[in-house]
């Protein structure tokens, strides 16, 4: 099937992963998409929030909705409403979010302390959504002491899960240290359905490194929030080709342009604007003079702002040199 591919994914991330964001990672050459994750419970109220998180353009396919919860029945019941909703590509569950408000309501990565219970959420849904495929994304364990995403990959797969993406951290990490991709590549060895590498590829050299270890895929999640040229850059190594990084210029115009669209989407110029002020930070990230540009992009309300800013940062920098994304 085509969204059982290996290429390049697109993590989903909460708060960044939107419609807008994942088609300009698709048009930068990110292969498979998924949504940010939504709780059984939310799919359930069918909201005007939720139906915002899970719908999608013909353009993003193939794509996946990603699902968490702890509870099998209710989770089983969610995918399906998913299906009949929006008709996605694939229906992926979330085994790996660190998050409190997600762990403590025995959803994300709180499962892979209690492999029975995940077991259960894992064939309920699997069955539920036939003929649907079921992906999933797990950590390495809970903490360094409980190391199982072996064990943990064995059991989706026995289950029916189609295809694993392994976060090369613990839950115990967060988002800090180092990915752990010797974890990575024992998952990747133990099982035959395709598993997708994540954590800490930033480059396209990392990239070529990272697919050594015998995974069929690589995701990536914070490098593309800062840098979605990533993805060219990525497929231009995996190619052996040379990759030309984005002029300031072409840089400055793609966040103007994800701020319009944005605008654009919530009919909202302000609130728009104001959601976009992190995101904006982001993009900062290997800009010459930096610092001080995120201090006024903190603070910016209104896409006048935003070009203001945009004209004055050109002029002090004309020549448009980008430092590395490291």
């Amino acid at each position: 099937m085509s969204t059982m591919k290996e290429g390049l994914f697109l993590a989903p991330m909460a708060g960044v992963t939107n419609s807008i964001f994942r088609r300009i990672c698709r048009e930068k050459g990110a292969d498979i998409l998924t949504t940010e994750f939504v709780s059984a419970d939310g799919i359930m109220h069918r909201n005007a929030r939720t139906r915002s998180y899970v719908e999608f353009t013909p353009g993003e396919r193939p794509m996946g909705v990603q699902l968490f919860g702890g509870d099998p029945g209710r989770l089983a019941e969610a995918a399906k409403q998913v299906i009949d909703w929006v008709r996605p590509d694939f229906i992926d569950i979330n085994f790996g979010c660190p998050v409190n408000k997600v762990v403590c309501r025995h959803g994300g990565s709180s499962l892979l302390r209690d492999c029975p219970q995940l077991e259960r959420v894992a064939i309920a849904v699997v069955k539920a959504c036939d003929p649907i495929p079921v992906t999933a994304k797990i950590r390495t364990g809970w903490d360094e002491r409980s190391i199982n995403a072996t064990e943990t990959a064995r059991i989706l797969e026995a289950a029916g899960i189609r295809r694993l993406a392994v976060h090369g951290r613990t839950r115990a990490q967060g988002y800090s240290g180092c990915a752990d991709w010797d974890v990575i590549a024992a998952v990747a060895s133990s099982v035959s359905i395709p598993v997708i590498g994540n954590g800490d590829i930033g480059d396209g050299a990392t990239a070529l490194l990272r697919r050594q270890s015998g995974v069929q895929g690589l995701m990536i999640g914070r490098a593309a929030m800062t840098n979605p040229w990533i993805f060219s850059e990525i497929k231009a190594a995996l190619a052996g080709e040379a990759f030309t990084p984005p002029s300031l210029k072409e840089r400055w115009g793609l966040v103007r342009r994800h701020c319009v669209e944005e605008i654009t989407g919530r009919s909202d110029e302000l609130i728009a604007m104001q959601g976009m002020r992190s995101r904006l930070m982001a993009y900062t990230r290997g800009m010459p003079g930096a610092r001080p540009l995120r201090s006024h992009l903190s603070l910016v309300s209104s896409l006048m702002q935003l070009d203001d800013l945009i004209a004055s940062h050109l002029m002090e920098f004309p020549e448009g040199k980008l430092e590395q994304f490291k």
